[in-house]
């Protein structure tokens, strides 16, 4: 169901928003522009219906400030409001908002351009996760990871949390391919993506299509022992697929390698030399024999790698 964030200072102006919407929409409120930031942040509503006058942050600032947050962005403001002049609409419209609505409302009225912004969000939203996901395994794609590589770094640092990051790779694909075919390769490819995906995972857990044959798992809040049973689980998750590999010199059947690298992040390092870390360590994983598991962490906190 749709949640709906009504922002007003006037408790009758809410309740009268609560009996309208109560029976298609999720209803959250709040008394001013602190609140209304506050529940934002919290709940990522679907739809903001936002009062222009309050008595500590303007309806005009709080929707600019949701505007500059990109995890906020995209919800669709409705300026909720008595002024009727053509100068507040057009800042108002100018702010970010998506429609400008006076009051007093009219319910027909306020729940059609209601509905109307809502379609319009899901519809952008569907288009944006489209752009976000690799088009053979379902799975995100490098352009996504990069984006969310970046801010879980920052949520890291932010909150001196550790992140981890496992690359891995199947391991001789490129023989694969020349022995069943491109076809084949692509079900494995595709087979392999959903194995990944469908393993139980906590709320910040995120895999992604690298590149090629390649895939990355990034972990927030996970240390290097919580790295290490993803990757076994991620290992067991492949082996138990069962698929046929005739060209492989470790196994009978496909097989993964793991590199896989833990930090908290620090200003003097950087996302990049995070993955980096996780890459030495899937090259001597593969170094090694392949089907295997190889660990780096650097006890200081950085992502570098330290010897076993």
């Amino acid at each position: 169901m749709p949640k709906l964030l009504v922002v007003d200072d006037q408790p009758l102006f809410i309740q009268t928003m609560h009996e309208i919407f109560r029976d298609q929409y999720e209803i959250f409120m709040a008394r001013n522009g602190e609140q209304a930031l506050a529940q934002a942040g919290r709940l990522c509503p679907d739809l903001i219906l936002l009062d222009l006058n309050m008595p500590d942050i303007s309806g005009m600032e709080v929707c600019q400030r949701l505007k500059q947050n990109p995890a906020l962005a995209d919800i669709p403001v409705l300026f909720v409001t008595a002024e009727e002049d053509f100068e507040s609409e057009s800042l108002a419209l100018e702010a970010g908002g998506a429609d400008y609505i006076t009051k007093p409302v009219n319910p027909a009225v306020v729940r059609a351009r209601v509905r109307t912004h809502l379609t319009l969000k899901a519809q952008a939203d569907q288009l944006r996760a489209l752009a976000y996901l690799d088009g053979l395994t379902g799975v995100a794609n490098r352009r996504y990871f990069d984006q969310h590589l970046d801010a879980e770094w920052a949520r890291s640092q932010r909150h001196h949390m550790p992140l981890s990051l496992i690359l891995l790779d199947i391991d001789f694909f490129k023989t694969y391919n020349d022995h069943l075919g491109h076809i084949a390769g692509d079900q494995c490819l595709k087979a392999v993506a959903g194995a990944l995906q469908a393993l139980p995972k906590r709320g910040h857990d995120f895999v992604a299509r690298y590149g090629g044959e390649e895939f990355v798992v990034l972990l927030a809040d996970c240390d290097l022992p919580c790295a290490l049973r993803k990757a076994a689980a991620l290992q067991e998750a492949v082996a138990q697929l069962a698929i046929q590999h005739p060209a492989s010199t470790v196994s009978e059947l496909v097989t993964i390698s793991l590199g896989v690298a833990s930090t908290v992040a620090g200003a003097a390092h950087t996302a990049g030399e995070l993955l980096d870390a996780a890459d030495r360590q899937l090259y001597a994983a593969k170094q090694a024999g392949r089907n295997r598991i190889s660990p780096a962490a650097d006890h200081a906190g950085t992502a570098g790698s330290t010897p076993p």
